[in-house]
């Protein structure tokens, strides 16, 4: 993949972060870099590691500097989305002697703000692109190489390239439909502060401030939840989706690995159920029918 940061690593702080504790959780062992131990951390990384906006619900996010990433994923279980994922992955990746590059990217649609965070390693000369901070994408890298296709249980992920501007851009479809679009300008750490106060705080964007989204890869297949619906995504079989109440979807975070403590969880349920009470149809005299 051209463009993009380089293989350097100077400004991302590796210092504040503890591999060896990461490796541990994974279940991961040191070994020579190549595909197979790409496969096995990325694979392992999104079954250990939820995908979850807790705190930006509660208003209290910590932001996504490298020892808070750390500490929200490696030490308190609270998971994340791709700007503390794809930071802590790419830390991970070139303590072990993997050359990568961190991207940004749009999500679904070209004219999107770029608020999507990715790594591309490069492996004998192929970059290879992977993306554990997207809920539901892949559990394996992909060749950044266009036409590139990867099956997941039925599931086909693809890659198609396009110059635009004299840039590449990367998009990685799941099915036919557009996920995200890669570049590959230069990130530097602010950027990814910007696209996480973006993302964290843009009422209008709706996504992560006014729903709930909670996913991981299980036993079972990939689960995700929202305030009102449980999905299962398993290798091989339709898609399932069942309707869950606030009660439910309190749990099933908590069942899926984000840790919530003190009066969190009744927290959690009060902004659920407050969300549930608005959308309710409301009577002609101002009742519930």
């Amino acid at each position: 993949m051209t463009g993009g940061n380089g293989g350097g690593v100077a400004g991302w702080q590796q210092e504040d972060y503890d591999v060896d504790a990461y490796l541990a959780l994974t279940g991961v062992g040191r070994a020579r870099p190549g595909l197979e131990l790409l496969e096995v951390l990325h694979r392992e990384h999104v079954r250990t590691f939820p995908f979850a906006n807790v705190d930006v619900l509660f208003g209290a996010h910590p932001g996504v500097a490298p020892a808070t990433v750390q500490r929200q994923l490696v030490e308190r279980g609270r998971g994340g989305y791709c700007f503390e994922h794809a930071q802590l992955f790419a830390v991970v990746l070139e303590d072990l002697g993997f050359t990568v590059r961190r991207h940004l990217g749009r999500v679904h649609s070209p004219h999107s703000t770029r608020t999507h965070m990715t790594v591309a390693v490069q492996l004998d000369g192929t970059w290879f692109l992977t993306d554990p901070g997207f809920g539901f994408s892949l559990s394996g890298p992909i060749a950044l190489q266009d036409g590139a296709r990867r099956d997941e249980g039925g599931r086909t992920f693809g890659i198609d390239h396009t110059l635009e501007d004299g840039g590449d851009r990367w998009t990685l479809s799941r099915d036919g439909e557009v996920q995200h679009i890669a570049d590959s300008l230069t990130v530097q750490p602010v950027d990814v502060r910007t696209g996480h106060v973006l993302t964290s705080t843009n009422a209008g964007s709706g996504r992560f401030t006014g729903s709930l989204v909670v996913a991981r890869q299980t036993d079972a297949g990939h689960v995700t939840i929202t305030e009102s619906t449980w999905t299962l995504r398993a290798p091989g079989r339709p898609t399932v989706h069942e309707r869950i109440t606030p009660a439910q979807a309190v749990d099933t975070v908590r069942e899926l690995g984000v840790r919530l403590v003190g009066d969190e969880p009744a927290r959690l349920l009060g902004i659920l159920e407050g969300w549930r009470a608005a959308a309710e149809p409301v009577g002609p005299r101002g009742g519930r029918p």
